[in-house]
């Protein structure tokens, strides 16, 4: 990461000058100012303002060099990170010289620099932050994987070939890595390099498929758990990166990785797995899940970048053998993303009340490759499949034969799709009938996985209980459901039962042995 700093210039001599006055507590009413540093920008922290300039600098894949490209670069900031986070971006403002010589920042005189006006936001509101502190629960996962599918839908496509970006970045980390020996040990470069290699190469031809599908867009590009704000409790996304168009144009699941990535390596594997989950539930089109097949390659070049990029940081600040040793962390990540696990095809039945969704939900951050199980719940599919919203309440009419059917064959359909991209996945759904069982156990052979059925048994009195505690849930099963189910209840011997009547733990445990055996 070469730089030239470049404040000699002519055209620079007034950075100081405009540094000086953005810290003065008398630009901003008397408040005090905090500093905030990057390699190429520098923030100004003010009450409830934030005041953000480009550096004076130029490296090998930026250049900051004049206040007309810093200008241009906070102005494609704006245009990039508003539509997302209009609460936050609001506006440039020049930095002014008066005849006199004096600057002024909201001035009338000549604009010598530009200034990205925003608001600041509370101390602690970074994901990275509050994931630190504990505070990153399911709730926040699942908004934060909704919003990023809309992030992406609506984010402009582009027509460049996926399988093309993904190939330059293969190549300036293979290059970039070469001269890491010192730090990254060389034999682990070298199964890193077989490894990506292979991996691109086999998943081209989709990658190609999936730009003329729409898949590639002008994305975040940086999106990892310091880039997200919680604002009022929502996620949102800020500092995209800016400096190049073609860096910042990629496939949407490649943008999603590094969040994933981030999440995995922050030690939250069931908030990653949460948010992939419901990124594709949000996304809508099943074919997105064709994409599966690209993930361990994204996820590996995200960490692999993050691995780089430690190893130049502590080239420039002298962090020495504390950023060697996370920067080998990554590459170790990046080679094992490299190794996924075999895809499996895991179902789980049983009336309403006894346990499915919060078993699926717990084991499926384990199984199969990083980070983990798709999860189908028949639940939320049914809701898709009548338009409406997970939490409204549908009629009798919406569990008719047919409608079952077809929220089944949903369901299916997405497996299926999942489990050729070599992914795992969880069925979550009541499997009242031989055939639907079957089907399962079909689709798995089929896809040449292995199979686990496992039926949940639980007391009537305890899914009596559980189904009336239920609140903000997509099951519309009441009591009344539940007393019909046990009315009509098989006697279910094709599956593996397990006894779901006690703690949530016990039968975590138990099934855990079950699929282990």
């Amino acid at each position: 990461m070469a730089e030239s700093s470049v404040p000699e210039r002519p055209e620079n001599r007034h950075v100081a000058a405009v540094e000086a006055l953005l810290g003065d507590p008398a630009t901003h009413g008397g408040l005090p100012v905090e500093r905030r540093e990057t390699h190429a920008a520098l923030v100004f922290l003010a009450g409830d303002d934030a005041y953000k300039i480009k550096r004076p600098v130029r490296y090998d894949y930026l250049d900051f060099s004049t206040p007309e490209k810093r200008a241009a670069m906070l102005r494609r900031e704006m245009e990039l990170n508003a539509p997302a986070a209009p609460e936050l971006y609001l506006g440039l403002v020049a930095v002014t010289r008066a005849p006199d010589g004096t600057l002024a920042l909201h001035g009338t005189g000549q604009p010598v620099e530009w200034a990205l006006h925003m608001r600041r936001f509370p101390a602690g509101a970074e994901l990275s932050k509050i994931a630190a502190a504990g505070g990153l629960d399911r709730a926040m996962a699942e908004r934060l994987g909704a919003g990023i599918a809309a992030y992406h839908a609506a984010a402009p496509r582009r027509d460049t070939d996926g399988a093309e970006l993904i190939g330059e970045i293969v190549t300036e980390l293979d290059a970039a890595f070469a001269g890491m020996t010192d730090v990254l040990p060389a034999d682990r470069v070298a199964v890193y390099r077989a490894r990506i290699g292979a991996a691109w190469r086999a998943v081209q031809p989709l990658l190609t498929a999936r730009t003329r599908a729409g898949h590639v867009r002008r994305g975040h590009g940086d999106l990892h758990l310091g880039n997200i704000v919680a604002l009022d409790g929502r996620p949102v996304p800020f500092d995209a990166l800016e400096f190049d168009e073609r860096l910042g144009t990629m496939d949407v699941l490649y943008d999603l990785a590094f969040l994933l990535m981030d999440l995995r390596h922050a030690g939250l594997p069931e908030a990653a797995n949460t948010v992939m989950n419901r990124y594709f539930f949000h996304a809508g089109d099943p074919a997105q899940l064709d994409g599966l097949a690209a993930l361990p390659l994204f996820l590996a070049l995200r960490a692999a970048i993050r691995a780089m990029t430690t190893v130049q940081a502590a080239r420039l600040d002298g962090t020495g053998d504390a950023a060697g040793q996370v920067a080998r962390g990554y590459l170790d990540d990046a080679v094992a993303f490299l190794s996924p696990p075999p895809a499996r095809l895991i179902a789980i039945g049983g009336l309403s009340g006894t346990g499915k969704t919060t078993l699926a939900r717990d084991l499926a951050p384990g199984i199969g490759p990083v980070p983990g199980a798709l999860h189908l719940r028949s639940d939320l599919l049914r809701k898709a499949h009548m338009g409406v919203d997970a939490l409204t309440r549908l009629p009798d009419s919406a569990y008719a034969s047919g409608i079952n059917a077809a929220v089944y064959d949903m369901m299916f359909d997405r497996a299926e799709r999942a489990l050729g991209a070599g992914h795992a996945v969880v069925l979550d759904g009541v499997f009242l009938h031989a055939a639907e069982r079957d089907a399962a156990r079909d689709l798995a052979r089929a896809a040449g996985v292995a199979f686990d059925g496992i039926w949940l048994e639980a007391a009537a009195g305890t899914m009596l209980d559980r189904v009336t505690a239920r609140i903000g849930d997509a099951s519309d099963a009441d009591a009344r459901v539940v007393r019909l189910q046990l009315d009509a209840a098989p006697a279910v011997t094709d599956w593996r039962r397990l006894d779901a009547d006690g703690p949530r733990e016990a039968t975590l445990a138990a099934a855990r042995a079950a699929l282990s055996g």
